[in-house]
């Protein structure tokens, strides 16, 4: 498991490109029959990755979890949602199938024991994006298809930014501990995302961004108000939010991305917002 400790914002003011995607930026989350896992000590969140192609894989292969989390097992205290953006595939949880199709997503509760995924085409192998919370308390899992999603309409397409949110792990859909997740659809022609940009100092976010089409890049902006940077992001890459940062994308093309959010509440709304001209 790779570990991203918290980074200071008056540290990341001098850092170099590499330094910050080093800090920030998750790649290669997909690999043949593997678990890619980043614990990232901001409100200690974990991303996974999962393509499952000539097996099952159980959600834990590869990770420690006595030292990583100190628990006997991965979800004894934590709470965890999955997104599949491949083929179609399976979840299994603690022996129930979840059939889950392209863009539908799965909230796996605290306390579940058994968790593994497989495809049903080896040849359009199925991509499973995870994000973990810590949970102090079971809810219920649930599969929630994207036809299920709710959804907000937003932006034009005068402003580049007409999309539709779809709300999946939200308070408005199912209650959780302290996990949201959803996600966002660019129409062609749009291409930017969380604009005008806010922090939110009590909660982090994680973005990965997808439906890149071929040669197209997103560059996401980061940092303090007054003190941004950018990274350059490809198809299925990832990138951590601390919460005293901004998160803002612009696409060399339109593209799709997920949200996650941990941290003191769910209240979707609770940002501190930032004018467009007092951006740095």
């Amino acid at each position: 498991m790779d570990i991203r400790y918290s980074a200071n914002p008056e540290d990341v003011k001098r850092y170099t490109t590499e330094e910050l995607r080093k800090e920030f930026l998750i790649q290669d989350l997909y690999q043949a029959d593997q678990v890619k896992a980043v614990y990232s000590h901001v409100d200690r969140m974990v991303v996974l990755g999962i393509m499952p192609v000539s097996e099952t894989v159980s959600m834990s292969k590869g990770i420690d979890v006595w030292k990583n989390f100190g628990t006997s097992y991965f979800l004894e205290r934590r709470e965890i949602g999955f997104f599949n953006l491949g083929g179609r595939g399976v979840c299994k949880v603690d022996g129930i199938d979840y059939k889950m199709n392209p863009r539908d997503c799965i909230y796996i509760t605290q306390g579940t024991r058994e968790v593994s995924f497989a495809s049903l085409d080896p040849e359009q192998p199925a991509r499973f994006y995870g994000v973990s919370a810590p949970a102090h308390r079971a809810y219920e899992t649930r599969y929630i298809a994207i036809e299920d999603a709710a959804k907000k309409p937003l932006g034009s397409m005068e402003s580049s930014n007409k999309r539709v949110i779809n709300q999946f792990i939200h308070p408005d859909v199912l209650p959780t501990c302290q996990l949201s997740m959803g996600m966002t659809v660019l129409e062609p022609g749009s291409v930017w995302n969380t604009m005008p940009v806010h922090t939110h100092e009590r909660r982090m976010e994680i973005y990965t961004y997808f439906d890149l089409p071929q040669d197209n890049v997103v560059f996401h902006l980061m940092g303090q108000p007054q003190q941004t940077r950018h990274l350059v992001l490809h198809n299925y890459d990832a990138v951590i939010s601390p919460s005293w940062s901004i998160h803002s994308g612009c696409g060399t093309s339109n593209y799709t991305f997920i949200w996650a959010m941990g941290g003191e509440n769910q209240a979707f709304d609770d940002m501190d917002g930032v004018g467009t001209l007092d951006i740095r």
